[in-house]
């Protein structure tokens, strides 16, 4: 890769281009079925940008359908941190939590998801599930 006198190399192992390469990279990963790649890519955009809740979304969204439960609850924490109406971030900090086997966790952001938005079936059916499965844990 040929630099500018005046411009540094880029860090060992960092993507290259610009934060904003690096989110769209990683939104069109996670669409083309690659959600570990995708979180990686964009794990690295949100340490260059940590106010961007578009990057976390995305971040949350790739490390959910990479398995990673527990960091996307992370993510979708700060995301209902940084903006309390944001109701599908209230839905995938459920799904993450619940993943997670933390049922009673759970059910409280799918609670208020629901409460914001139920006209959305797939908020109700979760918290629909994870409901169920308390109280059969509790007949146990």
């Amino acid at each position: 890769m040929i630099h500018e006198a005046n411009t540094p190399d880029p860090a060992p192992g960092a993507p290259v281009g610009d934060v904003y390469d690096w989110y769209q990279r990683g939104v069109k990963l996670l669409a083309e079925g690659s959600p570990a790649a995708a979180a990686a890519l964009l794990e690295r955009a949100a340490e260059a940008e940590p106010e961007s809740r578009s990057i976390r979304e995305a971040l949350a969204r790739a490390q959910f359908n990479s398995r990673q439960y527990a960091e996307a609850a992370d993510s979708f924490r700060w995301i209902v941190d940084a903006n309390p109406a944001e109701d599908y971030a209230y839905f995938g900090l459920g799904l993450a939590l619940w993943r997670t086997g933390d049922m009673e966790g759970a059910q409280e952001p799918l609670a208020i998801a629901v409460a914001m938005r139920p006209d959305q079936r797939h908020y109700v059916s979760a918290l629909k599930s994870v409901r169920a499965t308390l109280r059969a844990r509790k007949e146990m």
